[in-house]
């Protein structure tokens, strides 16, 4: 009756291994976003950068001659 012999490192790094991909499992469950909503939230960023930028004023100084400011 002998015992089989097992290396204990790799039972640790193995049982880590495991546990790290469960975590990222849940983790891309948890956090992970489909195509389509980052597609929208692109599109909705875009349109309101496209919004900012059709509504920015025009910088009063930019006009004027930097000779003639006193």
């Amino acid at each position: 009756m002998t015992a089989e012999i097992i290396n204990l490192n790799k039972v640790r790094k193995e049982k880590a291994r495991a546990e790290k991909q469960r975590l990222a499992e849940e983790n891309r469950i948890r956090h992970g976003r489909t195509k389509e909503e980052r597609k929208r939230e692109e599109a909705e960023r875009e349109r309101e950068q496209a919004r900012h930028e059709a509504l920015r004023r025009e910088d009063p100084d930019e006009d004027l001659d930097p000779g003639s400011v006193s």
